[in-house]
């Protein structure tokens, strides 16, 4: 059973920079397409960006592109997100999921079936 668990997140000033990382175990990333969503308090959960481990194939929300980019780190089994130029409404708990469509780029969370348990970012100056 995939497991993920998230890393990387804390406290920042606007303008500054934060790598979250997606750690996976029981399984290898190569069979699934992995996306970053974002939890603002009293909004929706938001998806940022996703990478499909098969051929490694991106998508990033217009609402990051630019700012955020999602890698892959085969030999840690991992998937980062690396965030610039962060700011105030960057602020939220962001989750790494895992959806078993691996050719498929999507932030449909219904395709996600595997989801960590978050990590807090906070923004502000």
């Amino acid at each position: 059973q995939l497991q993920l668990v998230e890393s990387g997140g804390g406290a920042v000033q606007p303008g500054g920079s934060l790598r979250l990382s997606c750690a996976a175990s029981g399984a290898t990333l190569d069979d699934y397409t992995i996306g970053w969503f974002r939890q603002v308090p009293g909004k929706e959960r938001e998806g940022l960006a996703c990478s499909a481990m098969s051929d490694g194939s991106t998508f990033h929300a217009p609402s990051v592109r630019g700012r955020f980019t999602i890698y892959r780190d085969k030999d840690k089994n991992t998937v980062d997100l690396q965030m610039d130029r962060l700011k105030l409404e960057d602020t939220g708990v962001y989750y790494c999921a895992a959806s078993t469509e691996k050719y498929v780029i999507s932030l449909a969370e219904s395709r996600y079936t595997f989801w960590g348990r978050g990590t807090q970012v906070i923004v502000s100056s």
